[in-house]
């Protein structure tokens, strides 16, 4: 396995670079968007494919890579399912997993920090986001901060890891690098509390002041989503009405661009084909199964995902590829939803 630990100085992040091997797909955790430059060289310079990238939770002190990523490499953008960020076209809870070749990571919701706090799990190591920091843990006066949440994140969830396990944080402020939960529990002195009420009472008493990126942070780590209202103004979109309206037309192909995982947790729309994203490019190239299938019969080629993120970059590269009818439901299964469509188990 590939592992990388980058660092961003201006705000003290560390982001996380994994793959199964060099040559594969990669998947990138907390990048910072001032980096995004460093994260492509190195993935160049390693042979590697970006196809994933994760946020823990929404940043305060810096603006996330997630947006820049997306538009230069057409990654997946994923976060919890708690997550208000428009980027988003993939939403985990905890139970699941972001999956790669090579690499697994188990999402476990540790909120406290934020309320959209999420940690990554694998075999050996966790990556905790703000939740648990080495020698500290995430501040939890803002962003619908919670105290108690915390504590039962960090006593009830990630201290009952095995003591081996590596613990890999979003931030440190004083050049650590890796702490392991088995030190965090015997020297982290805000883990040395004896019930939950003495942890709140400290948390409150430490009248932190706010990140210095704050206000400019929160709302453009909120709204950086690819404007899904550009490729409607292009006429390349469906509301969720007009979709109902083709849904069952022999003259219009629903595929469905999200992973197994997703269509068995959310559902399917009735008579869609499945041609997860990952293989977009392969299909809608000359002579792949969905360039050949819009030309053979004449067909519109509709994609849909969970929220119209990974759609609207699929009906733009379909257009680019001359398949100049494909169109997308705006808005993702979300709002097909919320229109009252039908769906299937």
């Amino acid at each position: 396995m590939i592992f990388r630990q980058l660092f961003d100085s201006v705000s003290s992040t560390y982001s996380y670079l994994l793959a199964g091997n060099r040559g594969g797909e990669a998947l990138i955790i907390d990048p910072v968007l001032d980096k995004v430059d460093r994260y492509l060289q190195l993935m160049r310079e390693l042979d590697l494919r970006l196809v994933k990238a994760v946020d823990t939770h929404t940043h305060a002190d810096h603006i996330t890579g997630l947006g820049a990523l997306r538009d230069r490499t057409h990654c997946i953008t994923v976060m919890g399912e708690r997550s208000n960020a428009d980027v988003v076209s993939m939403r985990v809870r905890e139970g699941e997993r972001i999956r790669i070749p090579g690499v697994a990571l188990d999402v476990l919701y540790t909120p406290g920090h934020t309320d959209d706090s999420y940690s990554f799990i694998m075999a050996d190591r966790v990556f905790t986001g703000d939740t648990l920091l080495i020698r500290g843990t995430g501040r939890t006066d803002f962003q619908n901060g919670d105290a108690r949440a915390q504590y039962d994140s960090l006593f009830g969830k990630l201290l009952k890891l095995p003591d081996s396990t590596l613990v890999y944080p979003a931030h440190d402020y004083k050049g650590d690098t890796v702490s392991t939960i088995g030190e965090e529990r015997a020297f982290n002195p805000r883990l040395q509390v004896k019930s939950v009420d003495e942890y709140i009472a400290l948390m409150e008493s430490l009248h932190l002041p706010n990140p210095k990126m704050m206000d400019v942070a929160v709302p453009a780590n909120i709204h950086i989503g690819l404007h899904q209202e550009d490729i409607a103004r292009r006429g390349w979109s469906l509301t969720p009405q007009e979709a109902l309206d083709v849904l069952g037309q022999p003259s219009t192909a629903l595929v469905d661009l999200r992973e197994a995982r997703e269509r068995e947790v959310h559902g399917v729309i009735p008579g869609s084909l499945h041609m997860p994203y990952d293989e977009l490019d392969e299909n809608i190239r000359d002579g792949g199964l969905l360039h050949e299938l819009a030309v053979a019969t004449g067909k519109r080629i509709v994609f849909y995902c969970a929220f119209g993120e990974r759609s609207a970059m699929a009906v733009e590269a379909a257009q680019e590829a001359g398949l100049t009818s494909a169109r997308h439901i705006q808005g993702g299964l979300d709002a097909w939803i919320k229109a009252g469509g039908p769906l299937v188990g």
